[in-house]
C-alpha cells in the first residue's frame, strides 16, 4: 500500500441482511442494466510486487493492520460494472464507513490473526463488513445472527453452542473460527474457487452447485460472474471485491482513513466457573456495558453454569481482572437466593418468576425430575435485571452514587442538556461532568450520552438499546406508523434508531433498523 492503509472499517459496508448502520445507507442492490449474470469482465494480472504469502503479525509497532491485510490478498483483481457500483458507493460515504471501522477496531486483529494462521486469503477479513457491518449483535429478518450471520442450524453444524445462556453465533472468537471452518469446507467443495466458495457462504453450497451444473449443461461459462444466482448473492461478492480494491489502491482513490495498529487489543481470560457479568466488569475495572459489547455471546446476566467460561477483555484490564478474580471463591461469583416452595408451585413456574430455566434450578438443587415439595427450600441464581447489569464503579471527579445505574441516551433532533436533565431527573451540571461537556456544548444527533440515575430505569428503556436489530425495506405506501404497529415498536423509537427528522420523508427502497427480541 502506498498510503497508510487506514481503511479503518471505514471501508466497511452495511451487512447484506443486517447492520445497525444501514439506516442512512441506500439499498445496495445492483441497479445498472448491464449487471446481468452474463456480464463480461476483465481479469487483471496480479502485481508481481505482491506475491501470495502469510504475513506475520509481528512487524514493528508502527505497522498498519490494513497494510498487513492488503499484503495477504490472494484473490484476482477484477474490473467490472458490478464492482465499480459498490466501489463508488463506498467512496461517496466515507463517514458511514468510518463509523463501521470504529466498530471493527477491537476485533479485526483477532480475525486477521486467525485467517493468517490458516493461510487463507485476507480478503475474508472483510466479509463481516458485507455480512453485518461488523456488528456482533446483528440479527436478520431471516434469523441469522452475529458478526458472521450464522443461521441456527449452520452454526450448530460447525460447532457453535446455542442455549438459554449463550449463543456462539454472537461470540466473536467462536463464530470467527466457525466461519473460517465453513469457508474452508466450501473452498474444498468448489475445487479451490474462492469466488464460488464465498458465494456459497451467502446462498448455500447447494444453490451454487445447481447454478454451475445448469451452466455446464447449457454450454455456458461456470465462473461466478456468469452464474444465475439470487440478487443478494450477485451483489455479495462484488461488495467484498470493491472493498479489497479500495484497500489495494488507496493511493489512487484517496480514501481518508485513520490507521489501525497491528497489535492485539483484546485477550481471552478463562474464569473457570460461572460469573455474573456485572460483577466481572467491576473486577476488571470497566463499564458493564463495555464488557457486554465485547462478549455478545452471553444471552443472560451471567455466563453459563456449564461454560463457556471465557471472557474477552481489553489487554489493559485483563491482568487486573485475573488478580482480582483469584481472590474470589467460585461460590461467590454468582449471587444466589433461597426460595421456599409454596403449595401449587412448579419448577417451571418458579423458573419463570425468577427469569431463569427449569434446568438451572434442577442442576443447582440436584433435582433429577420435576417433583418438589411445599415448605422445602430451593437455591436460585439471583437474576440481575438488565438495568442492574449497567451498574458501574464511581468515576473519579463525577457525582455518581452507589445506588445509581448508567444508561445511554442517543441524542435526537431537538434534544438539549436542560430537557434531558429534566427527563432523567438529574442535574444539568452532572450531565456535563459525566460526558466531558461544558454548558455551552452543542449536542450532535446520534451522539451517545451516559446518564447515571437511581435504579428505577424501566427495563424496556435499557433493553431497547441492546435488542437485536433487523433491517426493514420500506415499501410503497408505508408510513412510520404502519411500520411501528406491524413490528410492535413506537414511532419515536423508529425515528431515534434511524435518525429520522422528517417522518414524512420515507422513500420506497429505503432501509430502516428495527430492534426486536432475538427469536430462538
Amino acid at each position: 500500500m502506498k498510503l497508510p492503509l487506514a481503511l479503518s472499517l471505514t471501508l466497511l459496508l452495511v451487512g447484506c441482511q443486517t447492520t445497525t448502520e444501514q439506516q442512512d445507507a441506500p439499498e445496495l442492490a445492483v441497479t445498472k442494466p448491464s449487471a446481468k449474470p452474463d456480464d463480461t469482465h476483465q481479469v487483471l494480472p496480479k502485481p508481481t510486487a505482491k506475491p501470495k504469502r502469510i504475513v506475520k503479525l509481528t512487524p514493528p509497532p508502527e505497522s498498519d493492520l490494513w497494510q498487513v491485510i492488503e499484503q495477504g490478498f490472494q484473490l484476482e483483481e477484477i474490473n467490472n460494472d458490478r464492482i465499480e457500483h459498490y466501489r463508488d458507493w463506498y467512496l461517496q460515504h466515507p463517514d458511514y464507513m468510518r463509523r463501521i471501522s470504529k466498530r471493527a477496531e477491537p476485533f479485526l486483529y483477532l480475525i486477521v490473526d486467525e485467517i493468517n494462521k490458516r493461510n487463507m486469503p485476507l480478503e475474508l477479513a472483510l466479509l463481516p463488513v458485507v455480512e453485518s457491518a461488523f456488528d456482533p449483535f446483528a440479527y436478520s429478518h431471516g434469523h441469522a445472527s452475529g458478526m458472521w450471520q450464522f443461521l441456527s442450524a449452520t452454526g450448530k453444524r460447525f460447532g457453535l453452542q446455542q442455549d438459554w445462556w449463550y449463543d456462539g453465533r454472537r461470540d466473536v472468537v467462536a463464530s470467527t473460527n466457525a466461519a473460517l471452518d465453513y469457508l474452508t469446507y466450501l473452498n474444498e467443495m468448489m475445487d479451490g474457487d474462492w469466488l464460488h466458495a464465498i458465494a456459497s457462504y451467502n446462498a448455500g453450497e447447494g444453490r451454487v452447485l445447481r447454478a454451475i451444473k445448469k451452466n455446464k449443461k447449457a454450454g455456458k461459462p461456470t465462473d461466478y460472474w456468469n452464474l444465475d444466482l439470487p440478487k443478494e448473492t450477485r451483489a455479495y461478492v462484488p461488495k467484498l471485491l470493491a472493498l479489497a480494491e479500495l484497500i489495494r489502491n488507496n493511493e489512487q482513490y484517496h480514501m481518508p482513513m485513520p490507521p489501525l495498529k497491528n497489535e492485539p487489543r483484546l485477550r481471552t481470560v478463562n474464569t473457570e466457573s460461572q460469573i455474573d457479568l456485572a460483577y466481572a466488569a467491576r473486577l476488571a475495572g470497566m463499564d458493564a456495558e463495555e464488557l457486554i459489547q465485547l462478549n455478545p455471546g452471553f444471552n443472560r446476566w451471567a455466563t453459563s453454569p456449564l461454560g463457556p467460561h471465557e471472557l474477552l477483555l481489553p489487554i489493559e484490564n485483563a491482568e487486573q481482572f485475573e488478580i482480582a478474580l483469584s481472590g474470589v471463591p467460585k461460590s461467590s461469583r454468582v449471587q444466589w437466593q433461597r426460595y421456599q416452595i409454596k403449595r401449587g408451585d412448579t419448577i417451571g413456574g418458579i423458573a419463570q418468576k425468577f427469569n431463569t430455566e427449569s434446568s438451572v434450578i434442577r442442576s443447582a438443587n440436584n433435582i433429577k425430575n420435576n417433583k418438589i415439595r411445599a415448605g422445602k427450600f430451593l437455591l436460585i441464581p439471583a437474576s440481575a435485571k438488565i438495568a442492574t447489569a449497567k451498574t458501574v464503579a464511581p468515576v473519579k471527579g463525577q457525582a455518581i452514587k452507589p445506588n445509581q445505574v448508567a444508561t445511554t441516551h442517543l441524542v435526537k433532533s431537538g434534544d438539549t442538556l436542560w430537557d434531558l436533565a429534566k427527563k432523567y431527573k438529574v442535574k444539568p451540571q452532572d450531565l456535563t461532568k459525566w460526558n466531558g461537556l461544558s454548558k455551552s456544548s452543542t449536542l450532535r444527533i446520534g451522539q451517545r450520552l451516559k446518564i447515571y440515575s437511581a435504579n428505577t430505569i424501566h427495563i424496556n428503556t435499557v433493553t431497547s438499546e441492546l435488542a437485536k436489530p433487523m433491517i426493514y425495506t420500506v415499501k410503497s405506501g408505508d408510513s412510520l406508523g404502519v411500520i411501528a404497529q406491524a413490528h410492535k415498536v413506537s414511532i419515536e423509537d423508529l425515528q431515534r434508531w434511524n435518525n429520522i427528522d422528517n417522518p414524512r420523508g420515507l422513500q420506497p427502497g429505503q432501509t430502516l433498523e428495527i430492534r426486536v427480541a432475538d427469536a430462538r
